[in-house]
């Protein structure tokens, strides 16, 4: 189902009827299945892997593809749990990420996974991941990773900044771009300028938004902490970004 959003700029990016296929997809990792979502689009010019938050692979990221589709990017939404990681309260979701990041070399087949499913599908291989709450942790999981030149840049929503015991950033990797909420009480200002800090010493190429008074979640449609003008404002700047780092 389709979300009503007053914004212009939102409102167009979800119309209805411009995606050339959009569909749940199954796959298997070490005989566990996963369920993610292809979204394509008609003349696609590259392609953009999505990261989902801690309650898993949901209409929220199924919705996000649906309007990357939509703005001419091919778009898939991977599924870090598994169809049989139980995800409905918060204990489940603190869990789910918790042996996550305990487990980072899991993290990272997960993540590769994902990538070779959206690649077998993809007509074009360029690609830009973007990563939403725990899905921006993961997202930096990546970019750190042997896996960092498979995408053209990584962005982060609102998404976990700390960089692990044992890692750190090498300054050749593709460029990021983070988007955070002033307001954030979840992930706080002190953890962008800490992610700075690292990045700038490393010399990796980065762009940090901050959008005043914006909660953690800021962008999530229909919940409390949504905050219209920094979704619009944060969703303009990927577009920015996307345009730059896959220009067709």
């Amino acid at each position: 189902m389709r979300i009503a959003i007053t914004s212009m700029t939102i409102a167009a990016a979800t119309a209805v009827g411009t995606a050339a296929l959009a569909e749940d997809v199954s796959y298997t990792v070490d005989d566990e299945t996963f369920t993610g979502y292809w979204a394509e689009a008609e003349s696609p010019k590259g392609l953009v892997l999505i990261m989902h938050d801690w309650d898993g692979m949901t209409d929220y990221e199924r919705e996000r593809a649906n309007m990357l589709a939509d703005m001419g990017y091919n778009a898939f939404a991977l599924d870090m749990f598994g169809d049989s990681t139980p995800t409905e309260t918060m204990d489940h979701r603190r869990a789910a990420t918790g042996a996550l990041y305990e487990d980072r070399e899991r993290m990272r087949t997960l993540i590769k996974a994902g990538v070779d499913e959206a690649l077998s599908r993809s007509s074009v291989e360029q690609m830009v991941v973007a990563g939403y709450c725990f899905g921006g942790a993961v997202a930096l999981e990546m970019a750190r990773s042997d896996m960092a030149d498979t995408a053209s840049g990584y962005a982060t929503f609102h998404g976990g900044l700390t960089t692990p015991e044992g890692q750190s950033w090498g300054g050749d990797e593709p460029p990021l771009l983070v988007l955070h909420g002033g307001a954030d009480t979840s992930i706080k200002m002190e953890d962008v300028a800490t992610l700075a800090t690292e990045l700038e010493a490393a010399g990796t190429t980065y762009t940090i938004e901050v959008f005043s008074g914006a909660p953690h979640a800021f962008t999530v449609f229909g919940s409390d902490s949504y905050q219209e003008r920094a979704d619009v404002a944060s969703w303009d700047a990927f577009n920015s970004f996307l345009s730059a780092q896959l220009p067709g």
